[in-house]
């Protein structure tokens, strides 16, 4: 299942000698093994299959992965190409568009970001098909408090953006002295229509960030699209 290359693995298997993480590993294979459930198993950790703990420059926090067939891949947000884009994803696009002029994409896939040092997390890893929440509060939100926590005391100066209420929970812990910290509304159609998402400008607030320091900015777009 935990199919890790980078040296997130070290972490990983430090909170996996942990009651917690035993007994969340047993209900996901319960769970797997007698429903339809998302993302597939060999794709629940692929957060951190792209760069090593000391390349993270972004975390973006979802909440859990898309509970549609087919559609989960891993990464916060994301879709597997081919999928029909998703409210929340569409807004975050349009966002896009407005704040760094990027064209609407043909994907959804936002592997390309991951590879550039942007952490995709979602709060919840795992979920049941057709059953969004389902795998909350199993032991999942205890895993990645710990994945934030260690990356705000380990790291500096990186960019966390917290888009929503239940992210903006997170924000307790990280070092606003260290880091970056960028709150919104999320980009689901309910927030984002009410005026709490669009214009919140995060994405060339994080490159600025980032040409600050005199590290490489994300490049948003792609050549794919």
């Amino acid at each position: 299942m935990m199919q890790v290359a980078t040296n997130w693995k070290v972490l990983i298997q430090q909170e996996a000698e942990k009651k917690y993480f035993a007994d969340l590993m047993d209900f996901v294979s319960q769970e797997y093994a007698q429903n339809v459930c998302l993302p597939p198993q060999n794709l629940i950790f692929e957060c951190f299959n792209h760069f090593d703990i000391e390349q993270t420059k972004i975390v973006i926090l979802g909440q859990d992965p898309y509970h549609g067939q087919g559609q989960a891949n891993g990464l916060a947000f994301s879709l597997n190409a081919g999928c029909v884009l998703q409210p929340s994803l569409r807004n975050i696009f349009k966002e896009l568009m407005t704040d760094v002029g990027i064209d609407a994409p043909f994907s959804g896939n936002l592997e390309f970001w991951a590879k550039q040092g942007v952490l995709l997390l979602n709060d919840v890893l795992t979920v049941r098909s057709g059953q969004a929440g389902s795998h909350q509060k199993q032991g999942w939100e205890t895993f990645t408090n710990a994945v934030i926590s260690h990356l705000s005391v380990t790291q500096k100066n990186l960019v966390f953006m917290l888009w929503g209420t239940a992210a903006q929970k997170k924000g307790r812990l990280i070092d606003g002295d260290n880091h970056l910290i960028l709150k919104s509304g999320h980009p689901s159609p309910m927030s984002a229509n009410r005026g709490h998402w669009f214009g919140n400008k995060h994405f060339s607030q994080a490159n600025a960030h980032l040409e600050k320091l005199g590290k490489e900015p994300i490049n948003w777009g792609d050549a794919a699209w």
